[in-house]
């Protein structure tokens, strides 16, 4: 049996080709009959271009129908997808292209020439093929694929070979590219479409991006698997939501939508009406927002847990009670253990290191092998970097991240990173950055930043700091606030005290 993913997902598209499967603001719709279609001239264009099983395609690109053709079409060539966020810069770009050294890099049209440069230095023997994709879904990418044929024999692929690598911020300043298989991605496919008990008459209202894990695997993957259609919005807007909603049975999205949501006067159990479960992933969702949200609409919020590595690890019952501020319990076929001090197993309420193993569990950081060594356990659990905690009932409560991990807006920031570029700029002697509550975006980047006791310290101001890095970051990793200080607290093994900052600056950061 072929196992590649796309084959998976075929297996639930409706037998009508001319059912909706995304549904665009301007009220078009392309039919499951366009998707086979499209992905089928796509993966021909792949295959011309040289890319054979295994290469990387990679897409920085903005949220289409045809972004998700191309990924379905990378499925079905065999070939491995690394999708890239559009706010990604420079020298995020460049390490992402070195990295991975992609055959076809497609990417917007306002960045063609930087792309051309990357893709000449990204060390193909066989050379970069770079195509275009604008916000409008036109471009060469579509020309390069229009006179190829409406079929393609999907090529066989099994449960371990590649189809993604998605890459995440490192601790150490290298971003890691997680390494997905067809097997990993079809396990928690199935096993979300079966858990969240999609319907037949299900229609998603889907307003994530789709350069992540959340929009492009969880969201998309259960939809298609259950032939649903799916309301394809390009971002969040949240009196877009309010208007579709009312058509809608299913969304998905991070605290920050279902927070903007209740700001509206009109969100309501009027609104709802037709809604089957509202899922919240990507960040803690506040218990304040969890109840507030029960108390307006009369539906519960279905809160869950994941990460790259392994897409979903855990969900709060479909049927049964889903608990504020809790993450539920492990999903079908994966295992959670959550270890405490010495390596021995915490005991309820206590704190410990939580620990995954499964089918869905990542096979390992590409080109890293002594790096995925490091992040499993002997008996094989991969070592999340998140704290947590059962409780009497075995619900898991998320409590902190040990990696520092700082989660805006339902983006991953890594603090090292950030914290590279702002030493190297004159004047600064070091920095610490940390994530402070925020009640928009779950937490805000915020840089505590101690001056040179020189002239050029001296000279150093907030402003000119966050405009010293914000061409050289995506955007949701530039410093929401920044405070000068003298010294960082430290302890008696001169590590820099985190906590204290987070306490010192929270819960009101300056404006």
């Amino acid at each position: 049996m072929n196992q590649n993913l796309y084959t998976v997902l075929a297996s639930g598209f409706p037998r009508d080709p001319a059912a909706p499967c995304l549904i665009l603001p301007d009220g078009r719709a392309w039919t499951y009959g366009d998707i086979e279609r499209a992905s089928a001239r796509m993966a021909g264009m792949i295959v011309a271009l040289g890319l054979k099983p295994g290469d990387r395609v990679a897409a920085q690109v903005e949220k289409t129908p045809e972004a998700l053709v191309l990924y379905l079409a990378s499925l079905r060539a065999g070939t491995v997808f690394l999708p890239l966020n559009p706010a990604y810069q420079r020298h995020e770009l460049e390490h992402f292209l070195k990295d991975a050294t992609p055959g076809l890099f497609v990417c917007r049209p306002q960045v063609r020439a930087l792309a051309d440069e990357l893709a000449a230095q990204a060390g193909v023997a066989s050379g970069c093929t770079v195509l275009e994709l604008d916000d409008a879904g036109r471009g060469s990418l579509i020309e390069a694929a229009t006179p190829h044929a409406d079929e393609f024999a999907t090529v066989a692929r099994e449960k371990d070979d590649l189809a993604a690598i998605l890459y995440t911020s490192g601790t150490t300043g290298r971003s890691k590219g997680a390494m997905l298989s067809h097997g990993n991605l079809a396990h928690n496919a199935r096993t979300l479409h079966e858990y969240w008990h999609f319907q037949p008459n299900d229609v998603l209202l889907h307003m994530l991006p789709t350069f992540h894990v959340h929009g492009l695997f969880v969201a998309c993957h259960t939809a298609l698997l259950n032939g649903s259609a799916m309301f394809f919005e390009p971002k969040f807007d949240a009196a877009r939501a309010m208007a579709l909603l009312p058509a809608s049975t299913v969304m998905m999205g991070v605290p920050t939508y279902y927070v903007r949501l209740l700001l509206d006067p009109g969100f309501g159990r009027d609104t709802c009406r037709r809604m089957r479960l509202f899922i919240s992933g990507s960040a803690p969702l506040l218990k304040e927002t969890f109840d507030e949200f029960k108390a307006r609409t009369g539906h519960t919020i279905l809160e869950r847990y994941g990460m790259t590595e392994g897409g979903m690890f855990t969900s709060n019952p479909y049927e049964g009670e889903r608990r504020g501020g809790t993450v539920g319990f492990p999903l079908p076929g994966t295992t959670i253990r959550i270890v405490g001090a010495g390596g021995t197993a915490a005991k309820t309420g206590e704190i410990g290191a939580i620990q995954v193993k499964g089918d869905n569990v990542f096979l390992g950081y590409w080109g890293m092998p002594e790096k995925t060594k490091e992040e499993f356990t002997a008996d094989g659990f991969f070592k999340t970097g998140d704290m947590g905690s059962w409780d009497a009932e075995f619900y898991i409560t998320i409590s902190g991240r040990s990696k520092d991990l700082v989660i805006t807006g339902g983006l991953n920031v890594y603090p090292k990173e950030i914290e590279e570029l702002i030493d190297a700029l004159p004047g600064v002697a070091e920095s610490a950055v940390v994530g402070l509550p925020h009640p928009d975006f779950g937490e805000a980047v915020t840089a505590v930043v101690v001056r040179q006791k020189n002239a050029e310290g001296r000279a150093l101001t907030e402003a000119g700091i966050i405009a010293a890095v914000k061409d050289r970051l995506a955007n949701f990793k530039v410093p929401k606030w920044v405070y000068l200080v003298d010294e960082l607290p430290r302890n008696a093994m001169g590590k820099v005290q985190k906590n204290l900052l987070r306490q010192e600056y929270s819960p009101m950061p300056k404006r």
